[in-house]
């Protein structure tokens, strides 16, 4: 319970206009707060994650999830940095299947040299979270046309379009 009543006194700090949500600006500030640092992009991203309603915005409720995915992430990072900061892709890989995201090596590898953002093969928390970020983005689509829950889905080009529109980052 102390936890939600932390997590309802931070969010209200955040919400300061009082409207019973946030948006991704002030949600990208209070990150930054806490030294976690985002392009206004992926903390967008992180709305839509979790924007069940659908407004743009971000409800307590909503937050208690993000904050949820947020949580495992960091403690995926932290059990494999070794006290360097970073990690390095046998990590990441490690650190995703603790997580649950079971990516084949292409996917793997694509998806690390598009978030490496110096292109030096270390990945820092925000790096990090940023990818699963990505990753749990596009399961959620992904799932979404997979109703049969086969691991297969065929799309046409709107599909696909659409797909990769809401995954973008």
């Amino acid at each position: 319970m102390e936890n939600a009543t932390l997590l309802r006194e931070w969010f209200a700090q955040v919400d300061s206009e009082k409207t019973g949500s946030i948006t991704a600006p002030q949600l990208k500030n209070a990150l930054a707060v806490g030294n976690l640092e985002f392009p206004l992009s992926i903390v967008q991203q992180m709305i839509r994650m979790y924007d069940f309603d659908r407004n743009g915005t971000m409800s307590f409720e909503e937050f208690v999830a993000l904050n949820k995915f947020l949580l495992k992430v960091q403690q995926a990072f932290s059990e494999r940095e070794r006290g360097r900061g970073y990690l390095v892709p046998d990590d990441v890989y490690e650190a995703l299947g603790k997580i649950g995201f079971f990516l084949d090596s292409p996917a793997f590898y694509t998806v690390c040299e598009s978030f490496d953002q110096k292109k030096n093969g270390m990945f820092r928390l925000a790096d990090f979270i940023s990818l699963c970020i990505f990753v749990q983005s596009a399961r959620n689509l992904f799932n979404s046309f997979d109703t049969a829950k086969q691991g297969r889905v065929t799309l046409d080009l709107n599909q696909f379009v659409y797909c990769t529109a809401n995954c973008r980052i």
